[in-house]
C-alpha cells in the first residue's frame, strides 16, 4: 500500500502513533472550522493517472449516464413549501457512473477496502468505528463529468462523503460549498433562496490536484461541482462508509441511482 498512497506524510498504517494523532487532530480542527478537511498527495505520483488508465475503457464501454432535473433537496416536495417555491428551484446534474462491481482489481476497490483508511476516518469523524458499505453496487462509484455536465446544488442524505479526485478537468469542475446552509433544526429557507439565485456572499469553491482525498460534511453544507469544460473529464472516485454493517440499498434505489439493481 505503500507504492500506493504517500503513507509518510498520511500515517494511516501508524494508529494510535503520534504522527497519526497529530493528523487525526488536524483534520478534527478542519471539519470543525470549515466542514471538509482535504488530504493533498494522499496518492503516490502517477498512481491517480493509473487508476484512470485501469477505469477508463470501463468508463467509456459500460458506464450508466445520469442525467435529471431535481432541487436541491432531491425530493418533490417540502413540508410547508409551494411547489413554486424559489428554494425548490429545479437544477439538471449529468454525470457518468461506474459501480463497485464494474471496478473489480482496480486501484479504487485496493484503496476503499484497506482496513486503516477506515480506522482513520472514523477517528477524524469522532466515530467510535465505521464500517465499508455492503451494496455490490453503490459501496464505492467512479463519477465522471464531461464538456458541458455537472453535479448542481445539493445537499447529502448521509452526514460525511468521502472522495478522491483522480482527473482534474482542463477547465471548470470546480467544487463549491456554503458550510453549514441549513441546520437540523432550521432549514432557512430564504438562505437557500439566495443561494440558487447566486446571491449568497460565504459561497467557496475548491480547486483540487488529482490524488487528494476529500471529507466532506454535506448533510446540511449545500454543494455543486460546476460545470466541466474541455476534452477532459473530471474524474473522482467515491467511498461509502457506515456507522453499522451490512448497509445496502433497496432495488428501487439501486435503479435509481445506477439504472439497474443488483
Amino acid at each position: 500500500m505503500d507504492q500506493i498512497i504517500d503513507l509518510e506524510r498520511y500515517p494511516l498504517d501508524r494508529p494510535g502513533s503520534a504522527d497519526w494523532t497529530r493528523l487525526v487532530e488536524r483534520c478534527r480542527a478542519e471539519l470543525a472550522g470549515d466542514g471538509m478537511y482535504n488530504l493533498d498527495g494522499f496518492l503516490r505520483p502517477g498512481v491517480a493517472e493509473k487508476a484512470v488508465g485501469q477505469i477508463r475503457p470501463v468508463m467509456d464501454r459500460e458506464a450508466f449516464t445520469h442525467k435529471r432535473s431535481h432541487n436541491i433537496y432531491f425530493r418533490r416536495e417540502m413540508p410547508g413549501l409551494e411547489p413554486d417555491h424559489p428554494a425548490l428551484r429545479q437544477v439538471e446534474t449529468v454525470s457518468h457512473t461506474l459501480c463497485a462491481d464494474q471496478l473489480q482489481n482496480s486501484l479504487v476497490l485496493t484503496i476503499y477496502e484497506y482496513e486503516p483508511l477506515a480506522v482513520f476516518l472514523a477517528a477524524t469523524m469522532d466515530k467510535p468505528v465505521l464500517y465499508r458499505m455492503s451494496d455490490p453496487l453503490a459501496r464505492a462509484n467512479v463519477m465522471s463529468y464531461r464538456d458541458g455536465e455537472a453535479l448542481n446544488w445539493h445537499f447529502d442524505r448521509s452526514e460525511f462523503t468521502t472522495t478522491l479526485l483522480l482527473q482534474a478537468p482542463l477547465a471548470g469542475g470546480q467544487f463549491e460549498y456554503r458550510t453549514d446552509l441549513r441546520s437540523d433544526d432550521n432549514p432557512n429557507y430564504a438562505g437557500v433562496e439566495r443561494l440558487l439565485a447566486g446571491l449568497d456572499p460565504e459561497v467557496k469553491a475548491l480547486t483540487a490536484m488529482p490524488g487528494v482525498l476529500n471529507v466532506f460534511r454535506g448533510k446540511n453544507t449545500a454543494h455543486r461541482v460546476t460545470p466541466v469544460s474541455g476534452a477532459l473529464d473530471r474524474m473522482i472516485a467515491v467511498f461509502s462508509f457506515y456507522e453499522r454493517q451490512n448497509v445496502t440499498m433497496n432495488a428501487d434505489e439501486q435503479v435509481g441511482f445506477y439504472g439497474r439493481a443488483a
